[in-house]
């Protein structure tokens, strides 16, 4: 099955949330959100396809044994809230967990984000500058998170290694 022409990937967190569109090629959309923002902003994104399908991926929380506070239990009931209405929508959506992002990108779970972002910069190019901006300006912070699940969320629904 062919996958949809455009990928959209939630980095949820407890009180704000980075967002990305993703076209495959690059990113059409992107920004961190108080949560409350993010499925308008999601819907905002749908209306705006004129052609084919979007997909939702969702990073999802894999517990490993470590004590973890509020700050993880709030983001785990956005994620629930997040598909709920994702699926009250009819939207297709996915949880993606972040371990599977780091071995996509990076070949190892034992990735660190600088390690992920670094693979990203390979993969598509440098940010570059206000005066040259390249294909990633703009990813900052969370959206470096949000663009790894929606690449590696991409290459899945598209059956790419």
């Amino acid at each position: 099955r062919r996958g949809p022409m455009t990928v959209i990937a939630i980095d949820p967190g407890s009180t704000n949330s980075g967002v990305v569109s993703w076209s495959g090629e690059r990113v059409l959309a992107c920004g961190i959100l108080p949560n409350n923002e993010v499925i308008p902003w999601v819907a905002d994104q749908l209306r705006a396809i004129t052609h084919g399908e979007a997909s939702v991926g969702v990073e999802m929380i894999a517990s490993y044994g470590m004590a973890v506070g509020a700050e993880v239990f709030d983001t785990c009931v956005w994620i629930g809230r997040f598909r709920q209405q994702l699926d009250d929508m009819g939207v297709p959506n996915d949880p993606v967990f972040r371990g599977d992002v780091k071995v996509h990108l990076c070949g190892t779970k034992r990735a660190k984000d600088p390690n992920v972002r670094q693979a990203l910069i390979d993969r598509l190019g440098k940010p570059g500058t206000k005066k040259n901006p390249g294909p990633l300006f703009g990813i900052s912070s969370h959206k470096w998170a949000a663009l790894a699940v929606a690449v590696t969320y991409w290459d899945k629904l598209h059956n790419i290694q």
